[in-house]
């Protein structure tokens, strides 16, 4: 039983985390009400926590807590005091039963940021690469000699707007006003051509009425542009008739 009740207070940290779970969970919230010193601990370390989560306010992904989980197993924490046996460091200093604790529990915090902060900023990063590739793609279509503007209605609502290079060999698609879909539901791109239909996309959401841009690049000679309404996760092949059709040669 006492091995068992020292046991309980290397959990701190972990519990803090919110990293503990199943009997070791229910057994140290039990032991909590009872012990001084886990207590204290505990606020010391939420504390700590909370400014940490201030500093680095992300969402987190939901695999975070299992990567958490599996580096608390791996974080080794010193067994709290015996009585009548300090702890002693250097010349004679006594150190605080809580201290070791503590800075295993901040260890797990800061470790538990760096890894939101790093898919995050990683996220981030990838979200920006890819926008300054399309604003260049953008550009380049929108500056070039051969730039053709072309509008069509869209049958369920809405105008569709397409400006094309055929130099470029890409197209920039927009659309004003398109009826709402539900959430299971998305709009699709395709190049439709003597080979069949290509994905070419899917809409963004609309924003103030407005949907896109979208690029779409490696037109072919007797393409046209088509959209769909499909699954939200998009589909590979068209599964209903265009709203609306661009052909797209000269």
């Amino acid at each position: 039983m006492r091995s068992r009740r020292g046991a309980l207070h290397t959990l701190v940290g972990a519990y803090v985390m919110d990293a503990v779970t199943g009997r070791d969970r229910a057994d140290f919230e039990r032991h909590l009400p009872s012990c001084e010193q886990c207590q204290d601990d505990v606020r010391g370390l939420r504390e700590a926590t909370a400014h940490l989560a201030a500093a680095a306010a992300v969402p987190p992904r939901p695999e975070l807590r299992e990567q958490t989980i599996r580096a608390a197993e791996r974080t080794r924490q010193l067994p709290p005091l015996v009585p009548g046996q300090p702890a002693r460091h250097g010349g004679g200093v006594r150190v605080h039963s809580w201290l070791p604790r503590l800075v295993a529990g901040a260890a797990l915090a800061l470790a538990a940021t760096a890894i939101v902060l790093g898919v995050h900023l990683s996220t981030m990063q990838a979200r920006l690469g890819a926008l300054e590739q399309r604003d260049s793609a953008i550009t380049a279509i929108l500056g070039s000699h051969d730039a053709t503007t072309l509008t069509a209605q869209v049958r369920t609502g809405g105008t569709a707007t397409v400006v094309m290079s055929h130099r470029a060999r890409a197209l920039v698609f927009t659309a004003h006003g398109l009826t709402s879909l539900p959430t299971s539901k998305v709009y699709e791109l395709w190049l439709m051509g003597p080979a069949g239909a290509t994905p070419a996309g899917m809409l963004p959401s609309g924003h103030h009425g407005m949907s896109g841009p979208v690029v779409v690049n490696r037109l072919a000679p007797g393409d046209r542009l088509g959209l769909t309404v499909e699954p939200s996760a998009g589909t590979g092949r068209p599964t209903s008739a265009p709203v609306v059709m661009v052909a797209l040669s000269p």
